[in-house]
């Protein structure tokens, strides 16, 4: 059978039944288990600075009504997080890959996001479709263009991301490939192309 790049970013099976339920569940294997202690070991302390550094830079913009989101932002961010790591390891699979789980992630946010906004702000919300000082002539295309791109941005942003990631994993693939089958030809070009995998992969760290 005949094996193409683009096969890596296919969703593993196991007798048929896709596993990415799977690898978007393993992530949460590596966080420690409830204690009667706060903090138990050196991890649990990396684990709960990192989650609060995150959700400090997360809510500290918002007002106190906005700090109800943090522990859904927080929890997305620590899982999208973890899944990207664990897919930069060899013989993984990056669930972030798929159009259809950043769709199903970005949908629902963007979605409560305007519908919460209409609800408490609905003026403000419906003024950032027509900026300020637009001529009158302009008003009808310009609140077209506005809607427009307010409904097709979820879409946008979420084929962007998939894009980006998919882009970064083949790369890895490729140059990957070409060191390995470089090594016993031309070690010397080999070790160049080393150097490079490994500037791409702190670069996807990144």
């Amino acid at each position: 059978m005949n094996l193409s790049f683009f096969d890596q970013f296919a969703s593993p099976c196991l007798l048929g039944i896709p596993l990415i339920l799977l690898s978007m569940l393993f992530p949460a294997l590596l966080f420690p288990t409830p204690n009667n202690r706060w903090v138990t070991n050196r991890l649990s302390t990396l684990q709960l600075w990192s989650i609060r550094s995150i959700t400090k830079q997360l809510m500290t913009p918002l007002n106190k009504e906005g700090h109800k989101w943090a522990l859904i932002l927080t929890s997305l961010m620590m899982l999208l997080l973890t899944i990207n790591l664990l897919g930069l390891l060899p013989y993984t699979f990056t669930p972030t890959t798929q159009l259809s789980m950043n769709m199903a992630l970005a949908f629902p946010l963007w979605l409560a996001t305007l519908l919460t906004g209409l609800r408490n702000q609905p003026s403000i919300s419906l003024g950032h479709l027509l900026p300020e000082g637009t001529p009158t002539l302009l008003i009808p295309a310009l609140i077209m263009i506005e809607t427009t791109s307010l409904l097709i941005r979820p879409l946008a942003l979420g084929v962007r991301l998939t894009a980006n990631l998919t882009a970064g994993h083949l790369l890895i693939q490729l140059i990957s490939t070409a060191t390995t089958t470089l090594l016993p030809i031309m070690p010397a070009v080999s070790i160049l192309t080393t150097s490079i995998l490994l500037l791409l992969t702190i670069l996807e760290v990144a």
